[in-house]
């Protein structure tokens, strides 16, 4: 019921021993997430190579689907991969980035800011922002279930929002621990469902922003979406009923174990790519010690296809020495050069394969 939204935040959460340990298994792994990320040199690598793949599995929730060759071809920004499913999650990677910039500058969240964000996800659809007209319902698509009626009163929608806000950037640590504060979060926001379109991945961007804001992490980069998608029925199952005080146990739980297990896979996406790097670097500098630079390394596992234009613009070299560069690393093997017309683009198929989880 719409009643129970003005109930947030709830007045006591019942936690058992169990949710307890959950808890602390949560916070121990996201700990140590945010102390492997400074293992990578650049930051920027992070940034773009997990933002876009928590954008695919965030969008595959929405069932915009794409695969990771996709994706990465639409970063190329060459016409000839423009793909309408790769576009659309490209734009979750600049919400979630846009998200980051103003919270590091504010330290806070607006609802102009969660109107920003929802507009660039959904940049070219119909009626960005808040909805202001009746009819809404969240329901499956494949079976035609109503799984729950949102409000639907426009000021109803923002007053929600707004009380949410001020939860969202509350002190993180009065009265209810602040991933638990998450979990109420997310819930809340998707039972008001403010927007058309892009609840889903505003709410999941959302997750990130609050962890960054709150000293949880230092960047965006839990990876929880995919946690989501394995788990996507149970997810839904919890917006069918409404929760009360004493019966948030069973959807706090699971939003901490995603917490858990996605900071578990992100640690070792992380080690992995930290120990490719090392690996590259120190090929490249005894095969091809002319060309090695850490702005050339660093450009090879920001863009796990890259091209030309990417290594003129982050070494500042010719255009003559940026193909040569290139052309020495596909010969020695460190990349696939594939051609396309008169042009060609380049796949570091040791960091493709490791962010397919391969």
């Amino acid at each position: 019921m719409i009643s129970d939204l003005y109930a947030f935040p709830p007045e006591r959460i019942a936690q058992s021993e169990a949710l307890t340990g959950q808890l602390i298994m949560a916070h121990r792994r996201l700990a140590e997430l945010k102390g492997v990320a400074p293992l990578l040199p650049n930051q920027d690598i992070l940034l773009n190579t997990l933002a876009l793949q928590e954008a695919k599995d965030s969008s595959a929730i929405e069932n915009i689907i794409t695969s990771h060759d996709e994706l990465f071809k639409q970063e190329l920004d060459i016409p000839q991969f423009n793909n309408a499913a790769a576009k659309e999650v490209g734009r979750y990677s600049e919400a979630l980035k846009l998200g980051f910039e103003r919270i590091v500058s504010k330290g806070r969240l607006t609802l102009d800011d969660l109107v920003a964000i929802q507009s660039t996800l959904v940049i070219g659809g119909p009626d960005p922002g808040i909805r202001t007209k009746p009819g809404t319902i969240v329901g499956n698509r494949a079976t035609g279930e109503v799984i729950y009626k949102p409000p639907q009163d426009y000021d109803q929608i923002v007053e929600l929002l707004e009380r949410l806000l001020i939860f969202f950037n509350e002190d993180a640590y009065r009265g209810l621990d602040p991933l638990v504060r998450v979990a109420l979060i997310h819930y809340q926001f998707e039972k008001i469902h403010p927007f058309y379109d892009g609840n889903g991945r505003t709410g999941r961007i959302l997750n990130l922003l609050y962890l960054v804001q709150h000293g949880l992490l230092d960047l965006p980069i839990l990876y929880l979406s995919r946690y989501i998608v394995r788990s996507k029925s149970v997810y839904l199952a919890h917006f069918r009923t409404d929760q009360v005080d004493d019966q948030w146990e069973a959807w706090i739980n699971f939003m901490l174990r995603g917490v858990e297990l996605t900071s578990t896979e992100t640690i070792e996406t992380i080690h992995g790519m930290r120990d490719l790097m090392k690996d590259y670097q120190e090929r490249i500098k005894t095969q091809l010690p002319k060309i090695y630079s850490l702005d050339l390394l660093n450009t090879l596992f920001k863009h796990p296809y890259t091209k030309i234009e990417f290594v003129i613009r982050d070494l500042g070299v010719q255009r003559a020495a940026a193909a040569r560069y290139l052309d020495a690393l596909a010969s020695e093997g460190f990349l696939d050069k594939q051609k396309l017309w008169r042009s060609s683009y380049y796949i570091n198929s040791s960091l493709f394969e490791l962010l397919q989880g391969k």
